[in-house]
């Protein structure tokens, strides 16, 4: 089989320029295109030179419609509403979407369901292996432990990041709710503040943090009477992030429509 061609959104960005190198280092495929915003300073510019590679001769453009029509796959850590846009564009190319932007409302979700029925959508929050390996045993934790335990997810990350509780927290929150067999919204706290009173039992709690350049810690604590698990994870380089993308988008190869996760990517 050729090599899987594939494009990045936000080449410029940090992120971006993970991905970039990821893709370049990896077999079996190739950085095809690169995707700005309209306006974007890093327009016209080779991808390869950005990312610290040398010239790859790949220009970074921003005509989405045109990127998608001439790529396998596409590799997108942007925002919601490009993300959403970017979607509906794979969607009529039928090509392969990998998605680790976060913040997505109800309203994105359900656009972005409605594409997978038409493109092969791999998204999570977090794709490391390490990351994905914590949420599953999360979810098995939950299960063992009645709610006597209480539950508190904590996140911090870098001052730029723009969404919180991270979508790493997120997904960790749900799998705890799913080991303990209850709704999430209905028992997630994420704000405390003032005169709150006492924990309620079965609260599912989130504490977030921002500074410096953290790249990104999540714990998940199970609080009891007299004991406490704590399951950590510290990510300290973001190819980890970009290496499981480029693997979720050459899994993604062939599969067909669908809305995937990194569980599926990883078998777990």
């Amino acid at each position: 089989m050729s090599e899987m061609k594939l494009a990045v959104m936000g080449a410029a960005g940090r992120m971006g320029r993970e991905l970039i190198r990821a893709v370049h280092a990896m077999d079996g495929c190739v950085v095809a295109a690169a995707l700005e915003h309209p306006g974007s300073l890093a327009l016209g510019e080779d991808a390869g030179m950005l990312a610290g590679l040398g010239k790859i001769n790949v220009p970074i453009t921003s005509d989405a419609l045109d990127v998608v029509a001439r790529v396998d796959g596409v590799l997108d850590f942007t925002v919601p509403a490009a993300s959403v846009e970017l979607a509906g564009l794979t969607a009529n190319a039928r090509i392969v979407h990998v998605m680790g932007t976060t913040g997505l409302s109800a309203t994105d979700e359900a656009a972005v369901k409605a594409a997978a029925r038409h493109a092969t959508i791999v998204r999570a929050g977090n794709m490391s292996l390490g990351v994905n390996l914590l949420v599953a045993v999360t979810r098995k934790v939950a299960e063992a432990l009645d709610a006597d335990f209480d539950i508190e997810v904590i996140e911090m990350h870098h001052k730029h990041k723009i969404d919180a509780p991270s979508g790493t927290a997120l997904m960790l929150g749900q799998a705890a709710a799913e080991g303990r067999k209850v709704d999430l919204q209905a028992t997630s706290v994420r704000v405390r503040d003032g005169h709150t009173g006492a924990r309620r039992k079965g609260d599912i709690g989130f504490a977030t943090l921002r500074g410096g350049n953290v790249v990104g810690d999540h714990t998940v604590i199970f609080a009891g009477e007299g004991e406490r698990i704590e399951l950590t994870h510290k990510a300290s380089d973001r190819g980890i992030f970009a290496r499981g993308a480029v693997k979720a988008a050459l899994w993604g190869r062939g599969k067909g429509p669908g809305l995937f996760s990194m569980n599926d990517v990883l078998g777990l």
